[in-house]
């Protein structure tokens, strides 16, 4: 066994290189958070929450899929409390899987999740184009999003990765504003929808819905539907993504964690009932831009107008913020000389990693050329497999290997929580479409290949001896205490 290493700012300390900066406070760490979790996705995502799961059932989906996100969060809480730094999962995995595999398991998360996070990032341009239909003709039509709405998604895009390139002080208060403009655009929706509300019609649930024989409507489309719940509750984890820059990230980031997804998961169930009980079932599993229905029908045009653009805003945020952190994934893998070495250099006046914000920006502008259903789909399995289930076996192995691991959170009636999420993510993961899981294996079979030809290059395993480090087991980054 190697002697072990520190990580993070105190590995920074003796170097004259730039350094993140940990600037990010509890409010900023939970708003980016709920920033991210929100942004477009329930706008675009009810009707076909509705449309898939049947009708007005679909309202317990949000609740089930709040279940899995919980608690799949309270295994990131322990884990991004112990081991803050850049990257998250790729420091979990690399801490948890040296023992048997080596780099393998991170090395794989790495190669994933530069494609998954900005596809999901994707959908965010994609369902923002649908709502600026509403405002610009010719953005869209019956066929979806006409070649203009493809252009202007690309233009978007490039301005927010531009935005990213500021210090992260700078980008924390401007995440605060987006939040609190994107809590603007959910409550102004609701209202107008409870406005306009008929209980009858929110919980006129399909005959027969809930039967667990034949083809009951809520059993049949709940793993189709978990997916689109689960995608929109996804961002709970950004600051442990940014675990590197996260002042206090014992408390901080499980805090941040936990009450995003209980907020987001009460703003989601509100907006799910308000529209059930203010649009038509009919007109609902059909509309593109179904919060701007609801806030011209209780307001008139002129209000549904300016709040179109506030969600519009909202959405914008929400890829902001979801690039801000996925940007810092490859980095530390690329301090490690795990992955390709310009992932992580430093911008050296703003102290961004600055070929992942960029690498994430083109792949995002990529993703958001292909229609949402499939983006959503294939993004998600790709999650699933590398990352979550990956995380799942984490917490476990490192509770048994590195039992004086400092945890200034430790998960709450473990080990509940940790089967709750692996038996949730199993079956999201097999609901999802057959070549969305064929794609998803399929990345990961070529990244073994890299792998490999990166392993023997390198001269590690599975061509050289492991280096066992347990950098965090011996060394605290200073301020991770709670």
């Amino acid at each position: 066994m190697s002697s072990p290493t520190r990580s993070g700012d105190a590995a920074a300390a003796g170097s004259s290189q730039p350094a993140l900066e940990r600037k990010i406070g509890p409010l900023q760490a939970t708003a980016i958070n709920m920033t991210q979790m929100c942004g477009i996705g329930p706008f675009v995502t009810i009707p076909a929450m509705v449309a898939t799961m049947g009708g007005p059932q679909a309202m317990f989906g949000w609740i089930i899929g709040a279940i899995v996100a919980l608690a799949d969060g309270l295994i990131w809480a322990e884990l991004g409390a112990a081991m803050p730094g850049a990257g998250g999962t790729y420091l979990y995995l690399r801490e948890a899987f040296q023992y048997r595999t080596g780099r393998l398991m991170p090395f794989l998360f790495v190669w994933s999740a530069v494609l998954f996070i900005p596809l999901i990032m994707s959908t965010g341009i994609i369902g923002l184009v649908q709502y600026l239909g509403y405002l610009v003709p010719g953005v869209t039509d019956d066929a979806g999003t006409t070649p203009l709405g493809k252009i202007i998604g690309i233009v978007i895009t490039l301005i927010i990765v531009v935005a990213l390139f500021r210090r992260i002080g700078q980008i924390g208060k401007l995440t605060t504003g987006l939040f609190v403009i994107m809590l603007i655009a959910v409550l102004a929706t609701i209202i107008a929808a409870f406005s306009h509300f008929s209980g009858s019609q929110a919980f006129a649930f399909t005959p027969g819905a809930f039967s667990s024989a034949g083809d009951g409507t809520f059993w049949g489309g709940l793993g189709a539907g978990l997916i689109i719940a689960i995608y929109d509750y996804l961002g709970y984890n950004t600051t442990a993504y940014l675990g590197g820059e996260v002042a206090n990230p014992g408390r901080t980031i499980p805090r941040s964690i936990i009450y995003s997804i209980v907020g987001i998961m009460s703003l989601y169930f509100l907006l799910q009932v308000g529209v059930l009980g203010s649009i038509p079932l009919d007109q609902l599993k059909s509309a593109t831009s179904v919060a701007s229905s609801v806030l011209e029908q209780s307001w008139g045009v002129g209000a549904a107008k300016v709040l179109t653009v506030f969600i519009l805003v909202a959405a914008i945020g929400s890829v902001f913020a979801g690039l801000l952190g996925g940007s810092r994934v490859p980095y530390e893998a690329a301090r490690d000389k795990v992955f390709l070495t310009m992932f992580g250099k430093l911008h050296p006046k703003l102290n961004l990693p600055t070929a992942g914000v960029l690498t994430m920006g083109a792949i995002t502008i990529i993703g958001s050329l292909f229609t949402l259903t499939d983006v959503i789909n294939a993004a998600v399995a790709t999650l699933v497999i590398i990352q979550s289930l990956a995380q799942v076996a984490a917490i476990v192995v490192l509770r048994r290997r590195q039992p004086n691991l400092k945890r200034p959170y430790r998960q709450w009636l473990y080990p509940v929580p940790t089967i709750i999420a692996l038996v949730g993510w199993v079956y999201i993961y097999v609901s999802a479409t057959w070549l969305s899981i064929w794609l998803s294996l399929g990345w990961i079979a070529v990244g073994v290949v890299a792998y490999l030809i990166y392993a023997k290059a390198e001269n590690t395993w599975p061509f050289g001896d492991k280096e066992i480090k347990e950098a965090f087991a011996t060394d605290r980054v200073e301020g991770a205490q709670a």
